[in-house]
């Protein structure tokens, strides 16, 4: 086991959380903005689209999919008469710079993203218009990260990762670092059902980071481990429970050691709580079957259409993550953690939207190709206050360790 225990309960009186606020209360000034979601009608993206519309200050949101008949239907239905719709085929640079341009903020909820983050954040650039996305591939934000000084000389803003995990596990192991006097390990575990999201992006995903090798920051070095290796279980928030979780690519261990100054270890763990899906994704990768984008695709249609035959955990159809920031505070070795639990496309989709609206307020003051956790980033007080007017509520516990 790593260290990183202090098993969450919700019940436990130690948790400090946060009442649900009011929703649609969403602005408090500040310019109105034209936004753009490319995958807007994708499960994530719809979910975004769905939120930002309900914040005063967005004017227009453009949603931007091939998928014309779903965005309309979700158009006409979202409200606030702010909907547009825009027919975008994201494999052509042109078509993206194009619908890209005369917008302020592109919010990117089209996946898988070590095919389209790269592509997207070059079009963004051409264009000339700030991007925030929910990129949760470990190798495309790697593959982004060298066109910061690009972006940093335009005065653009590139946050990527701006999703649940990562994204939300950014902003919660920030505010477990300012919180200490000095930071050594940071331990996220995620947890998701596959009742939870079906999407084809989804599951493309998860094959994805189960394959190959994948980043880890261990000893104050980052190096490269077997995905799929060190198992665990790990206790989330009710309803989740107790669920095994695994090494996978993401980007965190990839972005935390480049902005926050001190750590010796940034671990990933993630798993599915039907466990044969884990199994499953382990076994392609290690027979070879999701080697390249193209095989990963073709096996990923595949599992979407045998998908109905698996059984499925309805009574934990959510997904949840926790975060454990360990260091010393006041000269005491301290263990903050935090957990959330709820369904994925919101967890997903409104860090999404609100990083959006962030970035598009001006709030945010770096410049450049950066993740959420950054200098002059995300605030996480900001971020959480407006998380909280969506009623997600993130529990919080500290520990002498």
């Amino acid at each position: 086991m790593q260290v990183g225990g202090g098993v969450l309960f919700p019940t436990d009186p130690d948790f400090l959380g946060k009442s649900p606020g009011l929703k649609n209360n969403c602005a408090e000034g500040g310019g109105l903005m034209k936004v753009i979601v490319l995958g807007g009608a994708g499960e994530m993206g719809a979910a975004a689209v769905r939120d930002l519309v309900q914040i005063p200050d967005v004017e227009q949101v453009t949603i931007a999919d091939i998928n014309t008949k779903v965005a309309r239907n979700l158009a006409a239905t979202a409200g606030e008469d702010k909907a547009l719709v825009q027919e975008v085929d994201a494999t052509s640079r042109d078509a993206l710079v194009g619908a890209i341009r005369g917008h302020d903020v592109v919010a990117g909820a089209l996946g898988p993203f070590f095919q389209f983050e790269r592509p997207i954040v070059e079009a963004a650039l051409e264009a000339d218009v700030d991007y925030v996305s929910i990129c949760d591939d470990h190798d495309a934000i790697a593959s982004i990260l060298p066109l910061d000084d690009e972006a940093q000389e335009s005065g653009q803003v590139i946050l990527s990762g701006m999703g649940w995990t990562p994204g939300l596990s950014n902003i919660l192991a920030r505010k477990g670092y300012n919180q200490l006097d000095r930071t050594e390990r940071i331990n996220i575990y995620w947890a998701g059902s596959t009742g939870d999201a079906v999407g084809l992006a989804v599951l493309l995903h998860t094959i994805h980071i189960f394959a190959g090798r994948v980043d880890a920051f261990r000893e104050g070095q980052h190096q490269e481990i077997p995905a799929g290796s060190g198992r665990e279980k790990i206790e989330f928030l009710h309803p989740l429970g107790k669920v095994n979780v695994f090494n996978v690519g993401h980007p965190e261990p990839v972005t935390m050691p480049l902005y926050l100054d001190g750590l010796q270890e940034v671990s990933l763990k993630g798993g599915l709580v039907e466990n044969y899906f884990n199994r499953t994704a382990r076994f392609l990768s290690k027979v070879g079957l999701t080697g390249t984008p193209r095989r990963t695709r073709i096996v990923g249609e595949l599992m979407k259409t045998l998908l109905p035959l698996f059984p499925v955990s309805r009574h934990r159809a959510f997904s949840g993550i926790r975060v454990d920031v360990e260091g010393e505070e006041n000269g005491e070795r301290i263990r903050y953690s935090f957990a959330a639990v709820d369904n994925m496309r919101r967890l997903t989709a409104i860090p999404l939207s609100i990083g959006t609206y962030l970035v598009g307020r001006g709030d945010i003051k770096r410049r450049g190709v950066f993740a959420p956790e950054a200098d002059d980033g995300v605030d996480p007080d900001t971020f959480l206050e407006e998380l909280d007017k969506r009623d997600i509520v993130i529990k919080e516990k500290r520990e002498k360790i």
